[in-house]
């Protein structure tokens, strides 16, 4: 009688979990939060830990619900409650922040799956439904509290100088986070330094951030207000969410090739660009990004796969 030989292939293990890598990315993003509390107040704190509390008992109570294995204390939440505050202003009610946790982690998360088979990310599509829904309550800004003692409302230096005004502010301080703007966006500073930790412990692909912003800053610089070759290159890296677009909202696991990943950058930062540059709206992070997201499936037939176990012809 013949036996079937059942061969199992390699498998690659590692100590690296969802887990541990969103626990990373959340501590990551403790910089960026600190410095929220400092330019806005106590109130980014609340706001923040409110968006992380609700986004994750959402996901506890719908796994409960439907029966499904419980993966809310895996920090997915966590991350996406913290990224969906960061991209508000202080001054966000905070019934459009519970709505807007619920709406990302249960149709844009939990009904495509969970965490993994998503196909956008959730953070930035709540920031979506923010602006279409609310766009007068949540693209109010204001000053931060260390140039004013006051909140007042003010554009942010991107909508200003879309508006044919001038930016208001030093490079330095679109830098350090002396600007208007949504909670965690303005201190490139830190966003940076929280970067540089994800870097250090391997969890990110600084290639693709990388791409994403050469291709918007190339883009800004080439078809400028003044005509060509007349961008602003350091107001168009620090005046707007260019670097926690990068950083943090570019999935650099929808592609595993350095290629696929490339592209994906690449394409994310053509729209970001074109946005930009040619709609009303004096940013394009949100529409880049997410059109990328849609768009991953397709850029995936760009990419020559290996075959194995064929001759080469």
């Amino acid at each position: 009688m013949n036996q079937t030989k059942t061969i199992q292939g390699p498998h690659l293990r590692t100590e690296r979990t969802t887990r541990n890598v969103m626990l990373h990315v959340s501590i990551s993003l403790i910089p960026a939060l600190l410095g929220a509390v400092y330019f806005f107040g106590i109130r980014a704190l609340y706001l923040t830990g409110l968006s992380v509390a609700v986004c994750v008992l959402t996901e506890y109570l719908w796994q409960k619900l439907t029966k499904k294995q419980v993966t809310a204390g895996d920090f997915s939440a966590v991350v996406t409650g913290m990224l969906l505050a960061f991209n508000m202003p202080v001054t966000v009610p905070t019934w459009i922040m519970i709505v807007t946790a619920v709406f990302s982690i249960l149709f844009v998360k939990q009904m495509f799956g969970g965490i993994g088979n998503n196909f956008v990310n959730p953070a930035l599509m709540g920031r979506l439904l923010t602006m279409v829904v609310w766009p007068g309550t949540v693209m109010q800004y204001v000053v931060p509290r260390t140039l004013s003692t006051d909140a007042v409302s003010s554009a942010t230096v991107l909508g200003a100088v879309k508006t044919g005004g001038e930016a208001g502010y030093s490079y330095l301080q679109m830098f350090l986070g002396e600007t208007p703007g949504a909670l965690g966006e303005t201190s490139k500073l830190l966003l940076l330094v929280g970067f540089a930790y994800m870097c250090y412990m391997g969890i990110v692909n600084a290639e693709a951030a990388l791409s994403y912003i050469a291709t918007v800053l190339v883009l800004t610089f080439v078809f400028g207000p003044a005509g060509l070759f007349t961008g602003d290159i350091l107001l168009n890296l620090f005046g707007g969410g260019l670097i926690i677009g990068a950083c943090y909202m570019l999935t650099d696991y929808a592609f595993v090739t350095r290629r696929g990943r490339i592209l994906y950058a690449v394409t994310a930062g053509v729209i970001t660009a074109a946005i930009r540059i040619f709609s009303i709206y004096p940013e394009g992070i949100c529409f880049g990004i997410l059109t990328a997201n849609c768009l991953a499936g397709a850029l995936s037939l760009f990419q020559k796969k290996h075959v194995y176990g064929t001759k080469k012809a």
